[in-house]
């Protein structure tokens, strides 16, 4: 006697349900896997630079000589940690404010027509890259600051202002998106309770849509931070403490110039790495400090 057994659709979806979760697992833990091996071979290959050198002079010296040249090797990040942060938080405030400013007028002011010209548009200018940014910066930005007496025209301020070019499309098209869902949902309330519109937007419409827009700008301060080709373009790649109008250099700069130069396993090579690892703190750090700031605000409003 032969047992037949079918398969009904609700044990079809069940098994295709433990199948999907099964998937989705195995994809996050391989993420989370590649992240730990991403940190761990980093940590590994700059940890010997600190039997040399101490923890505390490698990120409060100020000087930079990987080449003995006589008066001996240093390995000072300072400047470099410094400048990384001026030009990355100059690049997003420069970039909030006329993203914020184009998202507004996307979602709020035009109309459905006008956004599916622009939108492509914006698109395209994400895809351009970096170096082709770094050659505009060159041909139109340095020449501006050049007539305005800095030499070279080479600055932290040039730098600022082509990062936040570059994380505009990025940051306009999330605020946007953002915001067209939080007008859609509460927008047609308000206007039937006689609510002016542009009062709506400004007090609906922009707070609701806050916590998202900072989601948007933590991301895009992780790509600020680890900008290497335009940045290091237009800053002028001297070991400077950052002024607006000054030269300077920031920590992905000189991992990008120097690493091809140095030794494996030598002082400046561990060096190099441990600069990538700091670098990697930075940015987790600033990404929790938003990340708390986010949660807070929505525990307010729960």
């Amino acid at each position: 006697m032969t047992a037949v057994f079918v398969y009904t659709d609700d044990m079809l979806h069940k098994l295709f349900h433990k199948l999907n979760t099964g998937v989705l697992i195995a994809l996050t833990a391989v993420s989370y896997l590649a992240l730990a091996f991403v940190v761990y071979f980093i940590f590994r290959e700059a940890l010997p630079l600190f039997s040399q050198v101490s923890v505390w002079d490698f990120l409060t010296g100020t000087r930079w000589m990987p080449v003995d040249y006589g008066s001996g090797t240093a390995f000072g990040i300072f400047n470099f940690i410094a400048a990384s942060v001026i030009v990355s938080l100059l690049a997003m405030i420069f970039a909030s404010v006329l993203g914020l400013g184009a998202a507004v007028f996307l979602s709020c002011a035009a109309s459905e027509k006008i956004r599916r010209v622009i939108y492509p548009f914006i698109d395209l200018l994400a895809g351009v890259p970096s170096v082709i940014y770094g050659f505009i910066g060159i041909v139109v930005l340095l020449k501006i600051f050049l007539k305005v007496g800095v030499h070279t025209g080479s600055c932290v301020l040039a730098a600022s202002i082509l990062l936040s070019v570059m994380l505009l499309p990025f940051l306009v098209s999330s605020c946007s998106e953002t915001m067209l869902k939080m007008k859609e949902h509460y927008l047609p309330g308000a206007r039937a309770m006689g609510v002016d519109y542009w009062y709506s937007v400004a007090t609906i419409v922009l707070p609701s849509s806050f916590k998202n827009i900072l989601l948007t700008m933590m991301l895009a301060i992780g790509r600020a931070m680890g900008e290497t080709m335009a940045v290091m373009m237009v800053i002028g790649n001297a070991n400077l403490f950052p002024t607006l109008l000054g030269k300077s250099e920031t920590i992905a700069s000189v991992i990008a110039l120097e690493m091809g130069t140095a030794v494996a396993d030598s002082p400046h090579y561990h060096a190099l790495y441990a600069a990538g690892l700091v670098l990697m703190l930075l940015v987790f750090l600033i990404n929790t400090g938003i990340a708390f700031l986010r949660n807070r605000l929505i525990r307010k409003e729960a």
